[in-house]
């Protein structure tokens, strides 16, 4: 099963996959007056890293580009000379796709890259950081739209300022959404001003990506025992704060995605929060216009790569709302086997179900179809 748009069938589509920046993307695109203080790529003896103003180590970046790779090849450190070319090139980049037989792929950037620019609180360099890597990402998806969905980073120091990148960039091929790292206004707390872009997001059906977390952190060196444990420990305060900050009533058109959290835990969370409202609902008086768990229904997304009690307990989250992930080039694809993987994972899924996971569900989300 598959569908056809212009002649391309859509039988497998990456939710959230991934770029590996070139060393000088933003050296070569700033203004000479932030220049120096643009995110740079250096060498060191275990191999090369980004240096960025603002966070105190070298940010390496092995793990985001060792997909396929043999385990014991698999590092935190790797000279970019020595990385597949589909991160940068998307001539590459498509290559790389057939060899895995994915049709196309929604792209976000390299984590901790993305959240250190989202984090710097000076905002001509975060603004001109952002403009940077979204003309770049342009340039990258238009080489292929029908293949590519490209995330388009908005700035967060003011609504305005996120609804104005977001009109800049909407309409060029291949850009299809937005990610965020913290809420517009530039704060993890919701605010009035935050509306301008809910409302301008559900005008033009651009879906509001959110990749796995916001916070205003600068990023670190990778200090935890199992990093990458626990993606999804952030969203359910995400979907709380939307629904009874009463986005969805203003603007029910809105779609969000949480791209790399996975998603058997939705029911859990969605039980919780109505037992909860429920309780409370006759003193605190929440104004919601529907039980949270219909917002949870009816507007958002969750992105996977390895779920497999999720697609067991699909029925409970809605197939509608799961859109499968290869996060390629990252450490946790299974490039180039995904296809093998995703046939174990899903004995027994009806086919049209297999399909709107694999496939449709992103197709309407990011206008494939």
């Amino acid at each position: 099963m598959g569908e056809q748009t212009g002649g391309r069938r859509y039988r497998l589509i990456s939710a959230d996959s991934h770029v590996n920046e070139p060393p000088t993307l933003w050296t070569e695109r700033v203004p000479a007056a932030l220049r120096d203080r643009a995110p740079r790529m250096e060498r060191f003896e275990a191999g090369d890293a980004w240096i960025i103003e603002g966070v105190a180590d070298p940010i390496n970046f092995g793990m985001n580009a060792c997909a396929g790779l043999p385990p014991e090849e698999q590092r935190g450190w790797a000279f970019h000379d020595d990385l597949r070319a589909g991160g940068h090139d998307p001539r590459a980049r498509i290559e790389e796709m057939d060899t895995d037989g994915v049709d196309a792929e929604v792209l976000y950037p390299t984590p901790r890259l993305s959240q250190a620019i989202f984090a710097n609180t000076d905002v001509e360099y975060h603004e001109t950081m952002i403009r940077a890597y979204n003309d770049w990402l342009s340039e990258y998806v238009e080489h292929a739209p029908e293949r590519f969905a490209g995330m388009a980073m908005l700035p967060n120091r003011g609504a305005e300022g996120a609804v104005a990148e977001l009109e800049r960039v909407i309409d060029r091929p291949g850009i299809r959404g937005i990610v965020i790292g913290c809420w517009p206004n530039g704060t993890l707390e919701l605010t009035p001003e935050d509306d301008k872009l809910f409302g301008r997001l559900a005008e033009r059906g651009v879906p509001l990506g959110i990749h796995v977390s916001l916070g205003q952190r600068m990023p670190a060196a990778h200090k935890a025992k199992l990093p990458g444990y626990g993606r999804f420990f952030d969203a359910p305060n995400r979907m709380i704060e939307l629904v009874f900050a009463g986005v969805f009533d203003r603007f029910p058109e809105l779609d969000v995605v949480f791209a790399e959290t996975d998603f058997g835990w939705v029911p859990y969370v969605r039980e919780q929060i109505d037992n909860n409202y429920q309780r409370l609902e006759p003193t605190a008086h929440f104004g919601l216009q529907a039980l949270p768990s219909e917002y949870i229904d009816r507007h958002f997304h969750f992105g996977y790569m390895t779920d497999t009690f999720g697609i067991r307990n699909r029925q409970a989250v809605g197939v509608e709302r799961i859109l499968w992930s290869s996060d390629y080039p990252h450490i946790s694809a299974d490039w180039p086997s995904s296809w093998r993987v995703i046939q174990s994972s899903m004995s027994g899924v009806p086919a049209d179900e297999r399909h709107a996971i694999l496939a449709g569900n992103a197709m309407r989300l990011y206008g494939f179809a």
